[in-house]
């Protein structure tokens, strides 16, 4: 097992953590085998209405999740997928994750018609029969409540085979085995053939930035950097705004849910397709544009530009969202979300909060002189606190910071709460 760099600071958290995250683990090579089970489905519904259709189950050559750690201690996520022996009813792997279509649910849009989203889940491949089963987390309770199971027999001849499609792979950054990286890869998007170069250097040029970012600067001989080199028809991805459509690797497009920021794609099989063919923990779809723009989904997809002068901040915000789940902090830019965050409920992400149940976040983290709301002046300007104001709204939803990267482009860098939060996942890929 490799050893990881972690400040002292956080020493004490992250042994606690793992301690109680490894009480229940199992034994990886005895259930499962070094290759992934790729489910492809899709989530489809309106405001109030969501179901799972199943599409295609399938055979990926990389699993590069952790061999020591199955089981997640997290609770993070919108959705969470449980792996169980079919014959023992034992607990082989969980993992959380957000979809699009859980975002769309609460859009104005999805209060009148209805829509189905692609979705893709990745499990490693089991050696015995298993049950698969979704679980989705309930808005109003914030509990989870079972969506759909089916039954897997790895040796199915139904499962497809070799299907994925086959394209040039850089390692960018080589620090070993996948099993013990976190592994981030990298897909071409809106870069011609002849633009694979500027491809390579625009993801060196993001890793750079990455390691100069707390946490991730301690972790640097922790995580690998894929790119897969997905050539398009042309330069950039879709504008609707500016009128243009552009046939692209993954179809990526601005104007997501009307917000011209927000870039995204609906073309999940797609890039599920691409990122398949290396080790990808983390999929990351770098866009050759200029224009401002990117999305994070937690464990589904991120997206960032290449060629902005803000690039390589919004890279690493989104990030925070794709890798550790971390919720928006702002509250006064334009969003297409409605009543995102009831304020009833205590939202699942780390840095933000309703205190409904504040003391499962970083009630640990604040000194006992620090006044709760926390008054935004500068004599706690660096102070971790409880600010008003966060998840999309002024009023009833709190963050960690007066300003952190996952409030603002101006940030220094991740508060210490999330920088907390980010190790802990971080740590969760050894």
């Amino acid at each position: 097992m490799k050893s990881f760099r972690y400040k002292v600071v956080a020493l004490l958290t992250l042994v606690v953590f793992f301690h109680n995250a490894s009480q229940s683990q199992i034994a990886f090579d005895s259930w499962f085998e070094n290759k992934a089970l790729r489910i492809d489905y899709f989530l489809a519904g309106n405001e109030t209405v969501q179901q799972f259709f199943l599409k295609d189950l399938s055979i990926e050559p990389h699993w590069s999740g952790s061999h020591t750690q199955t089981l997640s201690n997290l609770d993070l996520g919108s959705y969470k997928v449980e792996v169980t022996d079919k014959d023992s009813n034992t607990l082989l792997y969980t993992y959380g994750f957000c979809t699009l279509f859980q975002e769309w649910q609460t859009v104005n849009e999805a209060t009148y018609q209805s829509k189905a989203f692609e979705q893709v889940t990745r499990i490693p491949f089991p050696k015995k029969t298993v049950d698969v089963t979704f679980f989705a987390r309930d808005k109003q309770t914030g509990k989870f409540q079972k969506l759909y199971n089916l039954e897997v027999n790895p040796n199915d001849i139904s499962i497809i085979k070799n299907q994925w499609a086959k394209h040039p792979v850089t390692k960018i950054i080589d620090n070993g085995n996948a099993n013990q990286n976190l592994d981030i890869t990298f897909i071409a998007e809106g870069y011609t053939y002849n633009e694979m170069d500027k491809f390579r250097s625009d993801v060196k040029k993001l890793a750079d930035y990455l390691f100069a970012q707390e946490p991730f600067a301690a972790y640097k001989n922790d995580i690998n950097i894929w790119a897969v080199e997905s050539p398009s028809e042309v330069s950039g991805p879709t504008n609707p705004r500016a009128n243009i459509w552009n046939r692209t690797a993954v179809s990526s497009s601005f104007n997501t849910f009307g917000i011209d920021r927000y870039l995204t794609s609906t073309s999940t099989f797609k890039i599920m397709d691409i990122a398949a063919n290396a080790p990808s923990d983390v999929v990351y779809i770098l866009v050759n544009t200029a224009d401002y723009g990117g999305g994070g989904i937690y464990n589904h997809y991120n997206v960032a530009t290449s060629d902005n002068p803000l690039s390589s901040i919004v890279f690493i915000h989104e990030l925070g969202h794709g890798l550790a789940g971390l919720g928006d902090e702002y509250y006064t830019s334009d969003v297409a979300y409605e009543n995102f965050y009831p304020l009833d409920v205590e939202p699942w992400e780390q840095n933000i909060t309703t205190r409904v149940n504040f003391d499962a976040k970083w009630a640990d983290m604040l000194k006992p002189s620090t006044p709760i709301p926390t008054p935004q002046t500068k004599d706690f300007q660096k102070t971790v606190g409880v600010y008003e104001g966060g998840g999309y709204m002024s009023k009833g939803v709190y963050r960690p910071y007066i300003d952190c990267r996952m409030k603002s482009n101006e940030a220094k860098g991740f508060c210490p709460v999330c920088q907390r939060a980010i190790r802990q996942v971080l740590e969760s890929y050894r």
